[in-house]
């Protein structure tokens, strides 16, 4: 009877076994379906949109992809210096990175990019990062603001403009979010199909939409984007980073094909 008991445990502990091997074994399998656009250490893969090379101020600093610059004024911002990974275009995925930026900054990430226009505000969505708390004291929005139609209160910045947000698409929803002060890290999810798209802030959902659809189409025709016939349009293109005349930094940029 002891030596029937010993097997039958000796049977258990080897199925626990295997079934912890099991599982490990799926953890690094879904691990190594990520493909590190930046793991820390090296910028290969990426450059200027439109340009051959890495445009001067990114850099690498504390092992985060950085934009060194002093923070600029949303008044007179004309364009900027943005960044690309050119490696490989990009059609269904889910894009997982960290980022921070300072009090007043502003950045944005783009996917579907597509080059030769003049720049990727023009073509790409674009998940929003602002300092929603202190960007509207510190820059002027009227003027721009009232550009778009925003005629009551146009020197705040609006729902459209905020953190998570589909520029100028899809707002993301307040309630949800939990953004982390400037200065301090937080981490961004996009995951792109044809019949969802989602963004994700500190692991929460703040917003999903259907991409090309006629609701799509009408907010697109609609707003900043009706005169921008190209927009949205592409239904692969490389991942993009956006020099908004202020510091960023970026970490943990991985993607995986879906």
């Amino acid at each position: 009877m002891m030596k029937k008991s010993m097997i039958g445990l000796l049977a258990l502990f080897a199925l626990m076994a295997c079934n912890e091997n099991s599982n490990q074994d799926k953890s690094e399998i879904e691990e190594d379906n990520w493909i590190y656009l930046f793991d820390g250490t090296s910028t290969e893969g990426w450059r200027a949109y439109n340009g051959d090379s890495l445009p001067p101020g990114w850099t690498i600093a504390d092992s985060a992809l950085t934009f060194d610059t002093e923070l600029g004024l949303e008044q007179d911002y004309t364009g900027g210096r943005d960044l690309i990974y050119a490696a490989e275009e990009f059609e269904n995925f889910e894009l997982y990175l960290e980022w921070k930026l300072p009090k007043g900054g502003n950045s944005g990430i783009f996917y579907h990019v597509k080059e030769g226009y003049d720049g990727l505000p023009e073509i790409a969505p674009e998940y929003q990062l602002i300092d929603d708390e202190n960007y509207a004291e510190m820059h002027d929005l009227t003027a721009y603001n009232t550009s778009l139609g925003y005629t009551e209160n146009p020197e705040e910045l609006k729902p459209l403009q905020q953190t998570g947000s589909d520029y100028a698409m899809h707002p993301a929803d307040a309630s949800k979010k939990k953004l982390n002060p400037a200065g301090e890290w937080n981490s961004s999810k996009i995951v792109f199909t044809p019949e969802r798209v989602e963004h994700w802030l500190n692991g929460e959902m703040l917003l999903s939409f259907v991409p090309w659809d006629e609701d799509w189409e009408a907010k697109k025709n609609s707003d900043k984007w009706k005169n921008s016939p190209n927009y949205g349009i592409f239904k692969t293109g490389y991942i993009g980073l956006q020099d908004h005349s202020s510091p960023i930094w970026f970490k943990n940029i991985k993607i995986k094909k879906l």
